[in-house]
């Protein structure tokens, strides 16, 4: 009976473990419903949001219900610099492999893919945004990519770091069905 005891309590010993192993302590809790005002879908909702340099116009884009049959979704994010300098970015990386961000450029052209860390090579952004300036990051997000179990809520992320380390947070969101 005593050793029952001893295990219940070292697997609740293991659990807050792992709970504060993966507390981070500088993430800014904000709730969805707050985020976008109390709607449930944010569909091209104008949220603004700024790293502190590089801002963007909306940042949450909410495909809604969208079917694997149909293939790859794609949202547009306009990222702007609103400072006088230059703004170097480093590195533009995806939260899953079924995410994929390019940079567009005012001709039509694009650099990229870029994706998820560790998962394959991603290559560096290095792009420069000038002062006052603009650029598109084209998401594109691929409902097939995790096969028949990535049905449901999916909730991805595209983060843009500039030079001096400050970061970027793009959301995709939607409803995943066969």
């Amino acid at each position: 009976m005593k050793q029952k005891y001893i295990v219940v309590i070292l697997i609740g010993i293991a659990i807050l473990g792992a709970f504060f192993w993966g507390y981070n302590k500088n993430a800014k809790i904000v709730s969805y419903n707050d985020e976008i005002g109390g709607s449930h879908l944010a569909k091209g909702l104008g949220v603004e949001a700024s790293s502190g340099t590089l801002t963007a116009s909306e940042t949450l884009y909410d495909f809604g219900t969208i079917s694997m049959k149909n293939g790859d979704v794609t949202n547009e994010f306009t990222v702007t610099n609103p400072t006088e300098q230059n703004i170097k970015i480093d590195t533009i990386l995806t939260s899953c492999m079924c995410t994929r961000a390019y940079l567009v450029f005012p001709d039509g052209k694009t650099k990229g893919p870029f994706g998820m860390p560790g998962m394959g090579y991603v290559p560096p952004a290095n792009e420069t945004i000038e002062g006052g300036g603009t650029r598109v990051i084209r998401v594109v997000y691929d409902p097939n990519a995790h096969g028949p179990a990535g049905v449901g809520r999916i909730d991805r992320l595209v983060t843009l770091t500039d030079s001096s380390g400050n970061e970027l947070k793009l959301e995709i969101k939607a409803l995943v069905t066969p």
